[in-house]
């Protein structure tokens, strides 16, 4: 389910003192539930997926147009990303964030940033775009835990405003329900096997 940017700009997140000028694009709510110690499963879970190979069709073509697209226009040239077009948001990290264990990701483009009890944030650059995937364990009833994904960007010029406003009612009626869907299943059979 959508959220409103309040729904993340509104908790202490430690992101909003890394990329404080990053505005937020998406918030969503992830229908996982899962016990305090669940958190880091969940973000490594996520981190080794890859939405290339989704069981939706529409998600794979998408994904699969993207990267068309960002070979014909150069948008994802080892020129533009973390580290080149822009620098990398490590470099602003406090010792203690710095020095936390994160996941790799297996499949996509993103630099794990740091990984907490309670939120995750990564980042990823192109021509288009510097973004940051963040991902925050929230309280829900009793005492299971929830969680919520947030995409913050700071487009790069024209280019990318324009970017970002053609793929948002792709990212709203396509990718973000159905990626969430597969996380969310993949996470019972998870459950079911004893992998939690």
């Amino acid at each position: 389910m959508r959220l409103a940017a309040t729904a993340h700009t509104s908790r202490p997140w430690r992101i909003h003192e890394v990329a404080p000028e990053f505005r937020v694009e998406d918030v969503w709510q992830l229908s996982w539930r899962g016990e305090q110690a669940d958190f880091r499963r969940l973000v490594a879970m996520i981190a080794s997926g890859d939405p290339a190979k989704s069981s939706s069709r529409a998600v794979r073509a998408l994904m699969g147009l993207r990267m068309k697209l960002g070979g014909l226009l150069g948008w994802d040239g080892a020129d533009t990303g973390v580290g080149s077009r822009v620098a990398t948001l490590r470099d602003r990290l406090p010792a203690d964030l710095r020095d936390s264990a994160t996941p790799a990701f297996h499949e996509l483009s993103f630099n794990s940033l740091y990984l907490l009890e309670d939120e995750f944030a990564a980042e990823i650059a192109n021509r288009t775009v510097h973004a940051v995937l963040h991902i925050g364990r929230v309280p829900r009833e009793a005492e299971a835990f929830g969680a919520q994904m947030a995409v913050l960007v700071k487009p790069n010029g024209l280019l990318g405003n324009a970017y970002m406003a053609a793929i948002r009612p792709f990212r709203h009626r396509i990718v973000y329900p159905r990626l969430l869907r597969e996380w969310e299943r993949a996470w019972q059979r998870r459950s079911r096997n004893g992998q939690r």
